[in-house]
């Protein structure tokens, strides 16, 4: 194949979600500030800033305060404050008990006056929020360039970070070049390279081997969090009114151990965005999370607003939720990990948009000073830039306000998965309405997620409802809706390290769960033509949630970027 041709960048970004647009931003505003050139390159995967962004979301604004104070003059699509919390424990598919608001942890609070910094949060799409990101930083310079995916870590020979290749395009599934087709990738290399590529970065996952970032952090956790959006009755829509809860469908005996809970975000324009979060460490290999949220669903408290509504979008996405005990060290030589590739995310809050852009801000703060340390060295007759571990980054982190955020939510996670809903909730209201999380005690949760799932001689099959097309619906008619597309013709980027291992190992330990986990249909084992069972891997259908590359229990699956562009198209997720 042909040589790759190479860019030089003072910084090359990872991933133009929020952590890595504000990095940029960040960056080309001190460059701005100092009168300096600086070259700044951001590459993204999505067929478009915003594609792959999926969050529920209900954001803090503190970080973008700080970057951009002026944010509402300039039109942030940040248009719908949060007016009002519910928090309701659901017991069954009809009876809930609402939480009065003295009973819910601070750390829920979304309303003015109620929240732990004073002011209102907003409801927002963050997809959105990206896309206006992406616009101020280009205003600024910034060079982006979305459908590309960063495909494999340049290295330098002593070993250091030199940048990221973008995977080649026009490749047919066997690995050969199409005729007429076929775009090498390139080589987009930068002094320092910031990985903000979202929860569990394919590229992350390399660096975390490579340099053992993880090695002092607690094991890390996750969640898979299931969106969709809707159109509703303007009767029944309620601008600004946020709901979680927890409890049912994710309870009873054959779903012990299964934490979780759900989130309803009334926004704009007569629409609301409903969702459901399961923790991965879920234990009976029969449970579906997808099957979960369709059942959900149904209960009244959700139902009263959907009903008479029309579903217009979905999507799916896994989570980083280990929080400060789970912490990575986050620098390298050449670079730095942000945002939800270092777990960044408060679960406590359900929020991890305004961590991850404050530490993409960090770590362009922190790169800028770097390079002028550089260029004055260079003056001095030094010889070569780039490439230095910035090790005093994890001072700075130590000392904002991400930290010390994390630091007072730690034991929130814990306790759950220790102590369940009831007891944990218990715990964590007592820890962060009484003490502010100053309790002096660190709970431990070192059990890693795919390690907790039982074999099928020890679980009880979980039988599903059909859906009902109304509330509820079939996993492909949902793909559908989230606009995926990949190009069939190209190698498959769902990995198997040992191709037996589904049918040999997966199937009869734990009926092959992939089927099960896997929120698009991706995985399926099905009759061969020798009627023997084979494992499909339907690609095309992947949304990009990751959860297969987390929660395969015998850890055989890898995901690795398709070609650029491909996957879902979030329009306003």
């Amino acid at each position: 194949m042909t040589e790759r041709e190479s860019m030089a960048y003072d910084v090359v970004i990872v991933g133009a979600g929020p952590s890595g647009l504000c990095a940029s931003i960040r960056l080309a505003q001190l460059a701005q500030e100092a009168g300096q050139e600086l070259t700044i390159c951001l590459v993204e995967k999505g067929s478009e800033v915003g594609a792959h962004i999926l969050s529920g979301a209900v954001i803090e604004s503190r970080a973008l305060d700080e970057l951009i104070p002026d944010w509402k003059e300039k039109g942030a699509p940040l248009n719908t404050p949060v007016i009002r919390d519910e928090l309701y424990l659901l017991k069954d598919e009809k009876a809930a008990t609402k939480l009065p608001d003295f009973a819910v942890p601070k750390t829920m609070h979304n309303a003015p006056g109620h929240t732990t910094h004073g002011d209102a949060n907003y409801i927002v799409s963050l997809g959105n929020v990206c896309r206006w990101l992406a616009e101020q930083a280009e205003e600024l310079g910034v060079e982006i360039y979305p459908g590309f995916a960063a495909a494999e870590i340049v290295y330098n020979d002593d070993g250091s970070v030199a940048g990221v290749a973008t995977g080649d395009m026009g490749v047919d599934a066997e690995g050969n070049p199409k005729d007429g087709m076929y775009t090498p990738g390139m080589n987009l290399l930068g002094k320092y390279t910031i990985f903000a590529e979202g929860c569990r970065g394919h590229l992350g996952k390399q660096l975390y081997s490579k340099f053992d970032l993880a090695k002092d952090a607690d094991a890390q956790h996750y969640g898979i969090g299931i969106k969709e959006l809707w159109d509703i009755d303007p009767a029944k829509h309620q601008e600004g009114l946020v709901l979680h809860g927890a409890g049912w469908p994710l309870t009873g005996s054959a779903k012990s151990g299964t934490g979780g809970g759900f989130f309803m975000y009334h926004t704009e324009n007569n629409q609301v965005v409903v969702g459901l979060i399961v923790d991965l460490n879920y234990k009976n290999p029969w449970l579906s999370p997808y099957d979960e949220f369709q059942t959900l669903k149904h209960h009244p408290v959700l139902a009263q607003y959907l009903e008479g509504g029309k579903r217009v979008s979905y999507g799916a996405r896994a989570i980083t939720k280990g929080g400060f005990n789970a912490l990575p060290k986050m620098h390298f030589p050449g670079g730095l990990i942000t945002g939800c590739n270092a777990g960044t995310l408060n679960f406590a809050k359900i929020k991890g948009t305004h961590t991850a852009m404050k530490t993409g801000m960090l770590a362009a703060e922190e790169i800028f000073k770097a390079l002028g340390e550089e260029a004055k060295s260079l003056e001095e007759g030094a010889e070569t830039t780039g490439g230095k571990d910035l090790t005093s980054y994890a001072d700075t982190f130590k000392n904002s306000w991400v930290y010390e955020e994390l630091y007072t939510t730690r034991n929130f996670g814990p306790a759950i998965h220790k102590y369940g809903t009831f007891i944990g909730g218990a715990f964590n209201f007592l820890d962060q309405n009484i003490f502010g999380g100053k309790l002096p005690v660190t709970l431990r949760d070192n059990h890693e997620d795919y390690a907790q799932m039982q074999t099928v001689d020890q679980a009880t099959k979980i039988d599903y409802p059909k859906p009902d097309g109304v509330l509820s619906f079939a996993k492909l008619d949902s793909v559908f809706l989230s606009n995926t597309y990949h190009e069939e013709d190209q190698p498959c980027h769902l990995t198997l390290k040992d191709n037996s291992i589904p049918l040999a190992v997966n199937l009869p330990k734990y009926a092959e769960p992939a089927q099960r986990f896997c929120p698009a249909g991706v995985y399926e084992v099905v009759d061969g033509e020798d009627g023997q069972p084979k494992f499909q891997i339907n690609g095309q259908n992947c949304v990009h949630c990751k959860t297969c590359d987390i929660k395969d229990p015998s850890q055989n699956i890898t995901w690795v970027v398709p070609e650029g562009a491909g996957g879902p198209n979030y329009p306003n997720m």
